[in-house]
């Protein structure tokens, strides 16, 4: 299974784009060499603005960027993109829906030594509640590399969440990413996990364990959290017994919340997988904090045999 870091393929994949287009711009908040926009800064100096740690700044200046004809990124950590922004985020980019696109970088748990102030449980709640928004979740760095360059192509505010860590390659070289569209992972007649982000490869694993013991369960991912065909999560979930959601994030406002509202009404039991209203906290490694927060394949494992009657 090939392995990549989602941050270095998103770096390559703004200078690719940076050669292609000339009125690609970044803007950073001091943390270049870990969201890798270190390597647009260093092809294209004239098109970089080091902009300090002052996020609100920085989106407002995107924001006038864009007004010149500019496609501007922002990058940041994900829980200071999304949160100290936010104002200048709703006021002067969503509500007259200019071409500003915000990398949150660092995401959810994955930022393990800083903890809870460097972590963001939340920050998908905050941006898909914002009108005129569109947010991305990749899976892998396969599926990062096919939405950077769908955001350069897509005009209007956009957000991607983005992991720090290598994750598995989960998703199709092959298969369009397209603005709205789940993905059907790994097909199944009994169980639905629909998940996002790291909790994709998660999903999998779970979904081969349970294969030993005669239960079949389809994989979705759900990377586009706003906007979502509704269409095609009903039809992803029809025949089935129960539904999972999967999510390095709070169970509240993310994809539970999503999937929840679109099958309101379905009668289909749905337990979700998640952060459980709780901050985050510094730990040794990763999957130390993984565990702790059951963003486990195990613990989607434990909620399909719950849905199925089983302990």
């Amino acid at each position: 299974m090939k392995f990549q870091n989602p941050r270095q393929v998103y770096g390559e994949t703004l200078l690719e784009l940076g050669r292609e287009n000339k009125n690609i711009v970044v803007l950073e908040a001091d943390l270049g060499k870990s969201t890798m926009t270190v390597l647009f800064e260093q092809q294209f100096p004239e098109r970089f603005f080091e902009m300090g740690i002052g996020e609100a700044n920085m989106t407002s200046f995107a924001a006038g960027l864009s007004l010149t004809g500019k496609i501007a990124f922002t990058n940041s950590f994900a829980v200071f993109a999304a949160g100290r922004s936010f104002d200048q985020i709703r006021q002067a980019i969503c509500i007259p829906g200019l071409n500003v696109k915000i990398v949150g970088s660092s995401a959810g748990l994955s930022d393990f030594g800083d903890g809870a102030t460097h972590q963001s449980v939340e920050d998908v709640a905050i941006m898909c509640a914002i009108p005129n928004m569109t947010v991305l979740v990749p899976a892998d760095g396969i599926e990062t590399r096919k939405m950077v360059r769908k955001m350069v192509e897509y005009d209007g505010p956009v957000y991607l969440r983005i992991n720090r860590h290598d994750l598995p390659d989960v998703t199709s070289e092959a298969e369009e990413f397209v603005i709205g569209k789940p993905g059907l992972i790994r097909e199944g007649r009994d169980f639905v996990v629909f998940a996002s982000g790291i909790m994709v490869s998660r999903a999998l694993a779970a979904a081969e364990e349970l294969a030993k013991e005669n239960i079949s369960v389809r994989v979705v991912n759900v990377s586009s959290l706003k906007p979502v065909d509704e269409e095609s999560i009903k039809k992803l979930a029809e025949g089935v017994k129960g539904i999972v959601t999967a999510e390095e994030h709070s169970i509240i406002g993310g994809v539970a919340s999503m999937i929840s509202f679109v099958l309101r009404g379905s009668g289909i039991p749905l337990i979700p997988v998640g952060i459980d209203d709780r901050f985050g906290q510094s730990a040794h490694n990763y999957n130390e904090l993984l565990e702790e927060y059951d963003l486990t394949s195990d613990a989607v494992v434990n909620a399909v045999k719950k849905l199925n009657g089983k302990k």
